[in-house]
C-alpha cells in the first residue's frame, strides 16, 4: 500500500495531501498576516512596518483566493473526509469552522471594499483587482474601517480556539484528530 501521507484526496482515516497542504500553508500565511497587523498596531511609524506593510494586503488577497480553493476542495472531498463525533462538541466544531470560514471570506472582502471606497483601488502583483477611481465613498469607507479590524481580531481569537481544541483532541481525547491533519490517513 502507498504511503498514506502521499494520498492526494481525503479518506475516512485522514486528510489527503492537498487538504493538508492548503491547511498548513494557510496557517503559515495567517501567522504572517497577524504578525504584520500586530506590528502595525504597535508601531505604525517604524521602518520595519513600512517595509512589510504592503505584504499585509497582498497576503490577505492570497488568503481569500486560497479559502475559496480550500472550500471547493473540501466540498469535493466531503464524502471521503474523516467522520466527526456526534453531539454538542460536533455542533460546536461545525459552528466554529463555519464562523472561521465566513470570517476568512468577509475580512478580506471588507478590505477590498475599503480599497474601492477610498478610491485608490487594489492591484495584486501588477494585476488590477479593483480599479482606482479617485473618488472617496465616505460611508462605505467608514463602515469598512469599523469592521475590518475588529472582525480580523475575532478571526484570530477563533483561530486560537481552533488550535486549543486541536490540542485538547490530541492530549485529552486522544482521538487522532490532530494526527489526521498532520500526517494524513493510516
Amino acid at each position: 500500500m502507498a504511503d498514506a501521507s502521499l494520498q492526494w484526496r481525503d479518506s475516512p482515516s485522514g486528510y489527503g495531501f492537498v487538504t493538508r497542504l492548503l491547511h498548513w500553508s494557510m496557517a503559515a500565511l495567517f501567522a504572517w498576516q497577524f504578525a504584520t497587523a500586530i506590528l502595525h498596531l504597535l508601531d505604525d511609524d517604524s521602518g520595519v512596518v513600512d517595509t512589510i506593510w504592503w505584504s499585509h494586503r497582498a497576503t490577505g488577497f492570497l488568503l481569500l483566493l486560497l479559502v475559496f480553493l480550500r472550500g471547493g476542495w473540501g466540498i469535493a472531498n466531503l464524502r471521503r473526509r474523516p467522520a466527526h463525533r456526534a453531539g454538542v462538541l460536533a455542533l460546536a466544531a461545525n459552528l466554529g469552522h463555519l464562523t472561521i470560514y465566513a470570517l476568512m471570506i468577509l475580512v478580506p472582502l471588507l478590505a477590498l471594499a475599503r480599497a474601492y471606497a477610498t478610491g485608490r483601488g487594489f492591484t495584486w502583483f501588477g494585476v488590477e483587482v479593483i480599479a482606482a477611481t479617485g473618488a472617496e465613498l465616505s460611508l462605505l469607507k467608514a463602515v469598512t474601517n469599523s469592521l475590518h479590524g475588529p472582525l480580523g481580531w475575532l478571526l484570530l481569537a477563533l483561530i486560537f480556539g481552533h488550535v486549543a481544541m486541536s490540542l485538547v483532541h490530541h492530549f485529552i481525547f486522544r482521538d487522532g484528530t490532530l494526527l489526521r491533519m498532520a500526517r494524513g490517513g493510516t
